[in-house]
């Protein structure tokens, strides 16, 4: 099957592991993927902040850019639902692709758990909010941790509670949003689990900036990890 991989901003800038992971898996599995070099920001900021029309343009950009794509796939549920749900409103007739969050793709599309990886560390996962509430992803995460060999899966209290980062939203109320950080980290620790995983980049910064300054090691734990990564480890 071809893909075309939507990178995320974050990945593209901060993160290139995510998106070469991501890549990784999708081959292992036997997919043919494909980067379109013309991608740009899904305009999930500019909704947020209430510009619509710069938005738009950026979703038009999706729809072209990705026009010839059998699936478009991308290593984050909240850029994922941005244009699943809210894509059409700022960009009306804009063609979107099919577009899937990874987990999606893998057990929705590609109809597969066990991806063939090892990973033996104790893993705690946290459900962002758009894969959560927008899209629904479900146990779709927790199931391919689950069929990763060696990997030790542990629940985290109050999984269902959002992180604090939201974008725009932790630079607005700074205050707010580490509360809220601080209280997701501290049930982390609870777990005693060696990663914190999630599928949503933004929110793994927004905990690890927390956790390195709370200890001030490079080595604290839990350390941050995409799912993506954990799914393309070997």
């Amino acid at each position: 099957m071809r893909v075309s991989l939507f990178v995320t901003c974050l990945a593209d800038t901060l993160f290139p592991a995510v998106g070469r992971a991501t890549v990784e898996v999708l081959e292992r599995l036997g997919c043919t993927v494909d980067f379109p070099t013309a991608q740009t920001c899904c305009g999930q900021m500019h909704m947020n902040s209430g510009y619509p029309s710069p938005a738009g343009d950026m979703v038009r950009n999706v729809a072209e850019v990705f026009a010839d794509a059998d699936a478009v796939v991308l290593p984050s549920g909240s850029c994922t639902a941005t244009l699943r749900h809210h894509g059409h409103t700022v960009a009306p007739g804009a063609a979107l692709p099919p577009v899937y969050e990874l987990s999606e793709f893998l057990v929705d599309v590609l109809q597969v758990t066990d991806v063939g990886a090892v990973f033996p560390h104790r893993v705690t996962y946290h459900p962002t909010c758009h894969s959560l509430r927008l899209l629904g992803v479900g146990d779709r995460p927790t199931r391919l941790l689950q069929a990763v060999s060696g990997l030790q899966l542990v629940a985290l209290p109050g999984a269902e509670e959002c992180c604090g980062f939201g974008g725009t939203f932790a630079i607005k109320n700074a205050d707010t949003s580490t509360a809220m950080g601080l209280d997701k980290v501290a049930k982390a620790k609870e777990t005693d689990a060696d990663y914190l995983c999630a599928s949503d980049s933004s929110c793994l910064m927004h905990l690890q900036g927390i956790i390195g300054k709370q200890s001030r090691r490079t080595t604290a734990r839990p350390r941050t990890i995409h799912l993506a990564e954990i799914l393309a480890s070997r």
